[in-house]
């Protein structure tokens, strides 16, 4: 490291061009080429993707995702001459749109479930020729406008459907505004300084956005979900500035130790670049473990942070040393220069400082500290129990947006599970006999308590298979709704198929939302624990201890439990949702856990790596355990808190978006942070690491002889002096 710093200091403006080359160069490669991002929610092998793909095959026009447009009348009723009119031009228009395969008018048909019992309120379904997140934003709203066209004095005209929310979701760089912003401000209050605030920034929005440039170029040859740009964004900024902020940290000190710029750069890369590296091995390593879920959504969203994190720490490498040579000591305060230039260098912090308090007060007791901190942890983690996935709906949105409108509509006048239709797919190959079979199943199943209507959408004459939309009388995210998923394959259908050749499948999109939830739920404690054992490898290959590793796997699973029981609290539950501005309680999105987990992870093995490798520093070069303990705690705390804190705003910012699965992830994120930082590194970890002793270090001689070396700590020579004015300093107090 100390070679790479060194070049890139003193080469700084060539490395400055590169990385701005970079930037500019992937962005305009964007541009030009546009992205292809989707979502692919379904789960291989079941029910709800065989149903997908059979529709695919044998029905194109219908195997697309389905919208409606609803309106309501305030005065006469929609059948009136006037409305059926205009509804009627508009959806013909709507029709021979691009990309829709059929319009279902309440006008065309004798039929009249379509229309509310009181007359007041209609709806028309739009059945697309392409999934939701295949469709073209441009396309969807045409359809949008046109249907709004339509609206007149007297005449309400909403829409909802998949295909709608993916076209009307706000405007992206609020949220990651927001984020910048808030973690200047704590680096200006961390730092006293303008130019060492700017290093984290710049250095961060540079990675961020090449990854984003780059990822939309990714898009055409790998599927990725069209959250990507933003949960990349969002997380990077994150990383970016924490990575950069322990690198300044530490160039800080040696500047005010009386180092030179060049020195000081190269000997903060050699020791807390050694670190970010690390760190952000095991981020990507975490999140190379989503592939083993086996879902395409999921692969995509690691893959996308994988980017940003990899283009994050090269930034920190390379990048921050040649900004450290621009800005010279500027990235001290004016009064921090003042006092080296009359008193030359100085130590870092008096013995009165906090951190130096805190450090004594966790080593003078260290048994009632982690009763405490477990007690508190364990008092977090109890809603987690009850942790139920599933999908939020468009229940949820803000009042002023299309969806939220149509919803609310259909729920008042039809019931509000026609805001989640199933598809019920039928193979009938056989003849008269299937025929009955499939005739009495569709009368079985529009008798059921849970189904609000049952209609055909089309017959293949050629294919002998049938698609049937059933209506739940329950919202997509009640447990009912679950209930008769569960009951129309476990036993309607089955029973149906009995003594026959019908082969029958439920799909839909509230169908592929409850199977990805529960082959998540299925697959979720073999990856976390397949998450904790590669952070305790990574950690037991870094500092060649055997009980570090195991107290950091074990605190992460505390950790983790404790951010789950708080979105669980919130979302499930509904403890304070009134104040987060959204709508009803209900189940965690699925993928949320999935997603969140890895990210966790990582981040819990940064901050491990940056307070123990400061105690395994001391601990390789003095042996004395409880020095270690207390000398990583203190010169590691404010950096760590500083870093969660950054963390904690920039996850804070997802509470700028409209969607509730997104506000869910961010609330998630920055509880689990700030668990994390606040409770597991500066109270837990190193009260066990007191009470456990010099055995924290053991590692049995043959492992050691197996395990590769991986030097996090500086040589000793960069080490003793600092540490031992602040082992002095300690004593002293």
């Amino acid at each position: 490291m100390t070679a790479l710093a060194r070049w890139c200091f003193r080469h700084r403006i060539v490395v400055l061009l590169l990385w701005l080359g970079a930037l500019f160069g992937t962005a305009a490669g964007g541009s030009v080429g546009g992205s292809a991002f989707s979502n692919a929610f379904d789960v291989p092998g079941t029910e709800s993707t065989r149903a997908m793909e059979r529709m695919e095959e044998v029905f194109p026009e219908a195997a697309g995702d389905v919208s409606t447009v609803v309106w309501r009348t305030e005065d006469g009723t929609v059948r009136d001459p006037a409305v059926r009119d205009r509804m009627t031009d508009a959806l013909r228009d709507i029709e021979d749109l691009p990309h829709v395969g059929d319009v279902l008018s309440p006008y065309d048909s004798a039929e009249t479930a379509h229309i509310s019992d009181d007359g007041k309120i209609a709806y028309a379904e739009i059945i697309f020729t392409e999934q939701a997140n295949e469709l073209d934003k441009g396309d969807t709203e045409k359809v949008i406008d046109r249907a709004q066209d339509a609206r007149t004095d007297g005449l309400d005209v909403e829409l909802g459907g998949m295909a709608v929310e993916y076209a009307q979701q706000p405007a992206e760089g609020a949220a990651e505004l927001v984020g910048v912003v808030a973690a200047a401000v704590v680096l200006l209050i961390a730092f006293g300084s303008l130019f060492g605030m700017l290093l984290p920034i710049i250095t961060a929005i540079v990675a961020v956005g090449t990854a984003v440039s780059l990822l939309g170029v990714l898009s055409h040859v790998m599927t990725l979900p069209a959250s990507a740009p933003i949960v990349g964004s969002l997380i990077g900024l994150g990383v970016g500035i924490d990575y950069a902020l322990f690198v300044v940290t530490r160039h800080r000190k040696g500047l005010k130790a009386g180092l030179s710029p060049e020195v000081s750069a190269e000997r903060a890369l050699n020791t807390s670049g050694r670190a970010v590296v690390f760190a952000g091995g095991t981020v990507c390593v975490a999140f190379l473990a989503m592939f083993a879920l086996g879902m395409q959504f999921l692969n995509g969203l690691a893959v996308a942070v994988i980017v940003v994190v990899l283009l994050s720490v090269a930034c920190a490498a390379t990048l921050l040393p040649a900004l450290l040579g621009l800005f010279g000591t500027k990235v001290l305060s004016r009064r921090e220069r003042r006092a080296q230039a009359e008193g030359g260098g100085r130590a870092e912090d008096g013995a009165g400082s906090l951190a130096v308090r805190w450090a004594a007060f966790v080593e003078g007791r260290p048994g009632v500290v982690a009763v405490v901190a477990v007690a508190v942890m364990v008092l977090l983690a109890l809603p987690a129990f009850s942790l139920r996935l599933g999908a939020t709906d468009q229940g949820n949105h803000p009042e002023s947006q299309t969806t939220r409108q149509a919803y609310d509509l259909l729920a008042d006048g039809f019931g509000p599970g026609f805001n989640g239709p199933l598809h019920m797919v039928a193979d009938v190959p056989g003849g008269e006999a299937d025929l009955r079979a499939v005739e009495g199943l569709v009368d079985r199943v529009r008798a059921l308590d849970g189904v609000a209507d049952v209609g055909e959408l089309t017959v293949s004459e050629g294919t002998g298979t049938r698609v049937y939309q059933v209506v739940p009388a329950h919202a997509p995210q009640d447990e009912a709704t679950d209930e008769l998923i569960a009951e129309l394959r476990g036993s309607i259908v089955p029973q149906a198929e009995r003594g026959s050749t019908l082969e029958v499948s439920i799909g839909g999109n509230t169908a592929v939302q409850k199977d990805f939830a529960e082959a998540i739920t299925d697959r979720l404690p073999l990856f976390i624990a397949l998450i904790a054992v590669l952070g305790a490898l990574l950690l037991m290959v870094a500092f060649r201890s055997v009980v570090v590793p195991l107290i950091a796997a074990l605190m992460n699973v505390l950790a983790a439990g404790a951010a789950f029981g708080i979105i669980v609290a919130v979302f499930q539950w509904g403890w304070g949702l009134d104040l987060l501005g959204l709508g009803k309680e209900g189940p965690i999105t699925s993928y949320i856990p999935a997603f969140m987990l890895p990210l966790l992870f990582g981040l819990s093995m940064d901050y491990q790596v940056f307070l123990v490798s400061r105690m395994h520093e001391e601990w390789v070069h003095t042996r004395d355990n409880a020095r270690a303990v207390r000398l990583g705690l203190t010169d590691t705390s404010r950096v760590i808190n500083c870093a969660a804190l950054i963390m904690v705003c920039v996850f804070g910012s997802f509470l700028l978006s409209a969607d509730q699965a997104a506000v869910m992830t961010g609330v998630a994120l920055a509880g689990a942070v700030a668990v994390d930082a606040f409770i597991v590194r500066m109270l837990l970890v190193p009260a066990l690491m007191h009470i456990i002793g010099d055995a924290n270090w053991w590692l049995p001689g043959p492992l050691g002889r197996v395990l590769p070396r991986v030097a996090l700590e500086a040589p000793a020579d960069q080490v003793a002096p600092a540490s031992q004015k602040r082992d002095d300093l300690v004593t002293e107090r």
